[in-house]
């Protein structure tokens, strides 16, 4: 019997247990020399994929979509596993319609680590860390305009700041758990989580226009969907306060990017802290790198911590593979209404 090929088109394990490990199991493996962190334009791997690829493992790149093309490429084609939380860069759609299993690794150092970093964007705004630094650099010291905001309530009877979170999820929920110490109110916009889950996380349920109003940090924590892309635009940070900022570590699709320069060149909000864009890496030309300290600029790392990453990922995405070729449904299926389906397909039917 042939051993089942797995094409990994972004590496990620450099010590190379992981790839030692598939072979182990019985797979064939084929590897791209792609470096996708540092990758900058557009890339088809079409004409890497071979007709008896059984499975995909790679990173979440939009740079290289795995498109439906693809896919019908290899008609024994049963999984398209990734290393990351984010599936944005595959069409789930037509893999759910041709049977093909997307998994991803919601590892907490993952999700977690992005609650982490919303947190420290927040503050850095919120306490003006950077103003302050540079002011000093320059041979100042201090000025009314390094004021910080105070974040709690406290018994003086000031009332604190208000924390709207849109997408009370994994990330959404932890980044409550992590203000729940600082005596601010918790507001969220999650049309998709029961009331048990704002309950249990001390969040007080608003509908997304309050949300907006009443905020003066507004973070979101959505997934990427015909939704939510665009979803914050022109009409959106008009309702927002004028002292308000916005964070963005979920997808950069979700905020138009034009609305947030206009409405941050104009002050109709404060300022932004961004992680994800539009377009990645940021084009040199964005107007976004002309606002100053009126927004935070972050590479796409929010993740990126020492013993994190993607390293906790590998063995998760590692296992889905084996598991899937063996004909095993395995965890942290991503479109999970694709599984009768699969199971009529490949299940119990192992090519290891």
């Amino acid at each position: 019997m042939n051993k089942p090929k797995v094409f990994i088109y972004t590496p990620v394990d450099q010590s190379g247990g992981s790839h030692k490990q598939l072979e182990a199991a019985g797979c064939e493996l084929k590897l791209s020399d792609i470096s996708w962190h540092k990758l900058t334009g557009d890339m088809d791997i079409i004409g890497e994929v071979e007709e008896n690829t059984a499975a995909l493992l790679g990173v979440a790149v939009r740079k290289i979509p795995i498109t439906r093309d693809i896919m019908l490429k290899s008609p024994g084609l049963r999984i398209i596993a990734k290393y990351t939380v984010g599936t944005d860069d595959v069409d789930v759609e037509s893999a759910t319609e041709l049977g093909i299993l997307v998994t991803h690794c919601p590892t907490e150092a993952n999700w977690s680590g992005v609650a982490e970093g919303t947190m420290a964007m927040m503050l850095t705004l919120l306490k003006k860390v950077r103003e302050r630094d540079l002011y000093v650099k320059e041979g100042n010291w201090r000025d009314d305009s390094l004021q910080g905001t105070y974040l709690g309530r406290r018994q003086d009877g000031y009332g604190g700041i208000t924390i709207g979170i849109v997408g009370l999820g994994r990330i959404g929920s932890r980044l409550a758990d992590l203000l729940a110490p600082w005596r601010v109110r918790i507001i969220a916009y999650d049309p998709y989580k029961g009331d048990q889950q704002f309950i249990h996380h001390d969040v007080e349920r608003v509908e997304l226009d309050e949300l907006l109003a009443q905020a003066d940090v507004v973070t979101l924590h959505t997934n990427l969907t015909a939704e939510t892309k665009g979803f914050m635009n022109s009409d959106k940070f008009l309702k927002m306060k004028h002292s308000a900022y916005l964070l963005n570590a979920s997808r950069g699709a979700v905020v138009d990017e034009s609305a947030l320069f206009n409405a941050l060149d104009t002050d109709q909000i404060a300022g932004a802290a961004i992680d994800v864009f539009e377009e990645e890496p940021l084009p040199k030309q964005s107007a976004l790198l002309g606002l100053g300290n009126k927004i935070l600029l972050s590479p796409h790392v929010i993740t990126f911590n020492v013993g994190a990453g993607l390293t906790t990922a590998i063995p998760w995405a590692t296992e889905h593979v084996i598991q899937a070729l063996k004909g095993n449904v395995p965890e942290h299926v991503y479109n999970g209404e694709v599984i009768d389906l699969w199971v009529e397909r490949f299940g119990g039917r192992s090519l290891l």
